[in-house]
């Protein structure tokens, strides 16, 4: 194994438990989140950049988070491309990759090499899709490119229109197989070791809650003001979803306070159970995963200690 995997829900721990990790067999982090790229987007994405630090308070080096503007159109290809440039530099230093994250998609992307097309996004198509139910959206799909559907991870309506998009320029993401890598032969060798956090799902939605009230408390509604203020559009925020949608729902006065916060906990509870999904079929596609209770470190260091990380 030459490289860590800690993924989950969100709110499982995935951080905390990879900052561990790290520290512990000489790592570095790799971010894998689609929104942590995002310079500016701290509080609504939970980049929580205190918890790379190890108990004696040595800071832990991490990677892909705020390496782009929040106007620029930052793609999977892109994720892709900077994440193997990252990934041969902590390598080429005797470092332990340490991956960390709840986008499915993007560590399968990175860990199968699969072949993305640099399709640009289309912001008058993508405007007119995302109007559309999530349902409808998936159908569309479904129908269109049954294919890429296997591969896309739905967890958000804006995943399953760049999927759209994909397909509708006579691209695709390719299957992952040897014969099948183009490209991908170039990229590093990758060998993981997939832990899988675990939790209670009504511990989780006690969590979710929680961390939301937090986020609020620490100027979520406030970050998102700003983000406005320096000329993003409300589209572009309804793009990036979930919290900054709500937000900008309320700074427009769309919705009251508790209908921002009460469909964005839906939003939120909806999203970790298709993050749980997308994780769980990962061993159906053939990936091997160990699972870890309630992002315990003693449990993780039992698995790590039969593992051959050479």
């Amino acid at each position: 194994m030459n490289c860590i995997v800690v993924c989950g829900p969100t709110v499982s721990g995935k951080t905390k438990l990879a900052v561990q990790i790290a520290d512990f067999l000489n790592g570095e982090i790799l971010s894998a989140d689609s929104r942590q790229v995002y310079r500016g987007m701290d509080i609504g994405t939970g980049k929580d950049l205190h918890e790379y630090v190890n108990k004696d308070g040595k800071s832990i080096p991490y990677h892909l988070i705020d390496i782009a503007d929040p106007s620029q159109i930052y793609t999977l290809y892109d994720y892709q491309q900077d994440f193997y440039r990252a990934f041969e530099d902590i390598t080429s230093r005797g470092c332990l990759p340490v991956i960390a994250g709840g986008t499915g998609l993007y560590i399968e992307a990175v860990l199968k090499g699969y072949r993305i097309a640099p399709v640009p996004e289309d912001a008058v198509f993508r405007k007119s899709l995302m109007a559309e139910p999530y349902d409808k959206l998936l159908r569309m799909l479904e129908d269109e490119n049954p294919k890429l559907l296997a591969k896309t991870d739905i967890s958000t309506k804006k995943r399953i229109v760049r999927a759209l998009e994909i397909s509708r320029a006579g691209c695709d993401v390719c299957l992952d197989d040897d014969a099948d890598r183009g490209i991908a032969q170039n990229f590093p060798q990758i060998n993981p070791l997939i832990l899988y956090l675990v939790r209670d799902r009504a511990i989780l939605r006690e969590r979710i809650e929680k961390r939301l009230y937090e986020r609020l408390e620490n100027g979520m509604i406030d970050e998102t003001a700003r983000l406005l203020e320096s000329g993003i559009s409300i589209d572009r925020l309804n793009l990036f979803g979930m919290e900054y949608k709500h937000a900008a729902r309320y700074l427009t006065k769309e919705v009251s306070y508790q209908e921002m916060v009460s469909e964005l906990l839906q939003d939120i509870y909806h999203l970790a159970k298709r993050q749980d999904t997308w994780f769980r079929g990962m061993e159906r596609r053939g990936m091997k995963v160990a699972r870890i209770q309630t992002a315990d470190f003693e449990e993780a260091k039992r698995v790590l200690s039969n593992i051959d990380l050479t």
